[in-house]
Formats: structure tokens, C-alpha cells, sequence
């Protein structure tokens, strides 16, 4: 059959009789014998289950024969083998096939890893005793042999991937999403606690400056010296500008 009927192989379906149909039910034909696909609550169409591989891997190569030049692969949790697996048979038909990863934040990277680092040791015959893999993401282990290791697999990650799989890019999605909900946590601990002003001053600002962001100075960031070039223009002397001598981001010259 064709690329529809491949998709329609992956459909959860039972085996009917005519008599057993209903008015408006989906038939197919599979096999010589007469079947309806299954189902969910929402009404859309149940997959076999352990067909995900496989589904991904015929979605990547059908792309690739429509004219995409870049393949997004999403996993359940983040291992090279998964993605390495996938990327092999889709390079079976298209050898140039080139994929971007999600090194998404959806992932809860640290109790991932330390669980893929505890089931490494365990198949290495190492002793595991101390660690309870379903608590991996306990405080207690942060410090751990263990934690370490799988610190070590994160850090080399996207090395690996690239390696292994052949990845050609990787991304993260919304970092900043996550990055600023915790720097105004620990900034609102800061400045409603004992530190006050400090803990922005220390923690922000001076950080800003010694790094040279240049957001430090947001008033410029913000365009206001394109503003004052333009009213200046217009305006000359009589020009109302944001900036000058006294203007406060003249501090962080």
C-alpha cells in the first residue's frame, strides 16, 4: 500500500464482523479480514502500543521525501542509545539525514541521568547498596559517587549525542523561563530578608558590572539614546532629552 496505509498498520484495531459495525464507524481492511480502529475518550485514534519507534522513524524518513532538510526528534527521557536507535534507521534510507535535539527542560535531567548511571552500574556488577534508584533525586545524594558520574553523563551529553547519533544541533527550549523564576526567587529572598538593597546590589547589579552586561545600563538598552539622537535632531537645543551630564547612566561609564 502507500504511505497512508503504512500509518494505518500502527492504528490499535480490533477484528469485527458487518454485522458488528455501527453507523459512522471507520473500517479497514487489513490482512483479509475487516477491523476498527480503537479508540481513546478524546476520540482520536489509539496507536499499538511499542510502535513509537517505529511511527518516529517513518514520520523523520516521509519529511525527508516531502523536502525537509532538518529532523526534530522528541524522547521521553534523554539517552543516546534512544536517539542514536532512531537516527540509524532513518539514515538507513537517507544517509545525510541531519537532526536537532530538545535538550528540554521538560526533563528532570538530574534524576534521569543519576537513574541511567545507577542501571550502568548495576549491569556493570558495581555495588549499588547505598542508592535507592526510586529516590535518585533525594538531597542526601547530591554529594554521592553516583551524582558525580551522572554529572559526568550530563556534562558530555550533547558530545555524546553528536558522536553517537550524528546530532547536528542541539537546543534548549525556554531556559530564560527558568532562569528568571529563580533569579527573582533568590532576589525576593535577598531583598525582604536580612540582606535588603544588598542582595540585589551583590547579586545583581555588581555581577552586571564586573561581567560587563550591558543591560546594567538598561536606560540605553532600552533605546533611550536613539530617542535623545532624534529629538536632538528635530529639536536642537531646545531638545528634551532623557540623557546628559547628570543622567544616572553615566555612573556605570
Amino acid at each position: 500500500g502507500d504511505q497512508g496505509d503504512v500509518y494505518n498498520s500502527f492504528l490499535d484495531c480490533e477484528e469485527v464482523t458487518p454485522e458488528q459495525t455501527a453507523e459512522g464507524d471507520v473500517l479497514i481492511s487489513r490482512n483479509g479480514k475487516l477491523v476498527r480502529p480503537k479508540r481513546l475518550p478524546s476520540g482520536l485514534y489509539q496507536f499499538r502500543a511499542g510502535t513509537g519507534h517505529e511511527r518516529c522513524v517513518f514520520d523523520c524518513v516521509e519529511a525527508i521525501n516531502a523536502g525537509a532538510d532538518l529532523l526534530w526528534i522528541e524522547t521521553a527521557v534523554p539517552t543516546v542509545h534512544e536517539i542514536k536507535d532512531m537516527m540509524d534507521e532513518v539514515r538507513k534510507v537517507h544517509p545525510d539525514a541531519k537532526l536537532v535535539y530538545n535538550n528540554s527542560p521538560s526533563f528532570n535531567w538530574t534524576l534521569n541521568f543519576r537513574q541511567q548511571t545507577y542501571d550502568a552500574w548495576v549491569a556493570e556488577g558495581k555495588d549499588v547498596s547505598e542508592y535507592d534508584r526510586a529516590d535518585l533525586m533525594n538531597a542526601k545524594y547530591d554529594d554521592s559517587e553516583l551524582s558525580a558520574a551522572a554529572d559526568a553523563r550530563v556534562r558530555t551529553f550533547q558530545a555524546d549525542c553528536s558522536r553517537e547519533a550524528n546530532v547536528f544541533h542541539h537546543l534548549i527550549t525556554l531556559p530564560t523561563y527558568h532562569t528568571t523564576a529563580l533569579s527573582v526567587d533568590n532576589l525576593a529572598k535577598e531583598y525582604f530578608g536580612e540582606a535588603g538593597m544588598l542582595g540585589y546590589v551583590e547579586g545583581v547589579q555588581r555581577k552586571e558590572i564586573r561581567q560587563g552586561i550591558a543591560c546594567v545600563k538598561h536606560q540605553n538598552m532600552s533605546g533611550s539614546d536613539i530617542g535623545d539622537d532624534h529629538k536632538e535632531y528635530y529639536a536642537g537645543e531646545m531638545a528634551l532629552k532623557a540623557g546628559g551630564a547628570k543622567n544616572t547612566s553615566n555612573q556605570f561609564s
